[in-house]
């Protein structure tokens, strides 16, 4: 691996010396006459360090240097394409940007793949992703593999190894297929399970799961019935939520429709309801990419035995048998 050592770097010479600068004889014209052009300096090979075309800085940088500029790239970048662009440059990007270092540091939005792009080479970065402990890779593939794949087996443990790394969306994920049974039948539902990973992703700050925490309490679903702490985990995720939407726009006005409870609205104007008895509309949060993903795979598909859509299409979570945020309420349907 190249180090950081002023030995690695090509020479440049300084240009003002004259040994280094290839400099044509003067030549001495009689009194009266010019000369009509004059050529440009030509550097010597040593100065411009014998490459074709000039000096390869990029060759110099040393691989320290350059993981850490891919480290940043793969922790910021807005889509898949940002990050494959640089890749494809050239063999020695596609080589560190593979580094376990680099994939470890991917943010989920540079995961987020499109379901009209998947494939298997698409599978396989994923894979190594999370071969390399990225959370989200392991949340985002255990979420393609347990619902579009049908892979139930090794998707859940994905999921769980994201949990284990207390990533709250893996968390909530797994509760929700607690509340439903997914990929078994009704009988194999585990609602005390479901509770308990509601409220460890709750505690990570979930606003989700932090809902569904304060429902399951007010209904007595899988915990003992307690209204008065139900309700007071429903007012923080309210508040939660639309601190979340003042903080993305703090300039914005809040509209008067914000305060008004219009179910009709929902399917139409892209919608949240926050909670029905305190009568707020906020706009819908953006999606995490796994279920995403999830929604345009099954939006163009026909699901198949056994497998039943979340009626609730105004959440954008198109899950089999699963929900975004509105939780239990969708399994007992």
């Amino acid at each position: 691996m190249r180090t950081r050592r002023g030995l690695c770097y090509p020479r440049v010479m300084n240009l003002n010396n004259a040994d280094g600068v290839v400099k044509r004889r003067k030549v001495v014209l009689p009194a009266g006459e010019q000369i009509g052009c004059r050529k440009k300096l030509k550097l010597s090979p040593e100065v411009d360090g014998g490459f074709p075309g000039g000096c390869d800085f990029f060759d110099a940088l040393p691989d320290d240097l350059v993981l850490s500029i891919l480290c940043k790239l793969s922790s910021t970048a807005s889509c898949p394409a940002d990050f494959i662009n640089v890749l494809i440059t050239c063999k020695r990007l596609n080589g560190l940007g593979l580094n376990p270092v680099v994939l470890s540091k991917a943010s989920r939005r540079m995961l987020g793949v499109k379901a009209k792009n998947w494939s298997e080479s698409a599978h396989r970065f994923l894979k190594l992703c999370a071969d390399t402990g990225n959370v989200e890779a392991c949340f985002t593939l255990g979420m393609i593999r347990f619902y579009c794949l049908q892979n139930r087996g090794t998707g859940a443990s994905l999921m769980a190894k994201a949990a284990i790394g207390s990533h709250s969306p893996a968390l909530y994920s797994l509760a929700i297929i607690q509340f439903n049974g997914s990929g078994g039948s009704k009988n194999d539902k585990n609602l005390p399970a479901g509770v308990a990973l509601c409220a460890r992703a709750a505690y990570l700050g979930h606003v989700d799961a932090l809902r569904e925490l304060g429902h399951c309490l007010q209904d007595g679903y899988g915990v003992k019935r307690n209204i008065a702490e139900g309700r007071r985990f429903l007012i923080q995720a309210n508040a939660r939520e639309l601190a979340t939407v003042l903080v993305a726009c703090p300039s914005a006005v809040v509209p008067r429709s914000w305060l008004s409870w219009t179910p009709d609205r929902l399917a139409t104007e892209g919608v949240c309801p926050l909670l029905s008895d305190f009568g707020c509309n906020v706009p819908s949060p953006a999606p995490h990419p796994a279920n995403q993903f999830l929604s345009e795979w099954f939006s163009g598909r026909t699901p198949g035995p056994g497998l039943r859509l979340c009626s609730h299409s105004a959440v954008d979570d198109r899950r089999p048998g699963g929900m975004s945020s509105v939780g239990a309420q969708c399994a007992e349907q």
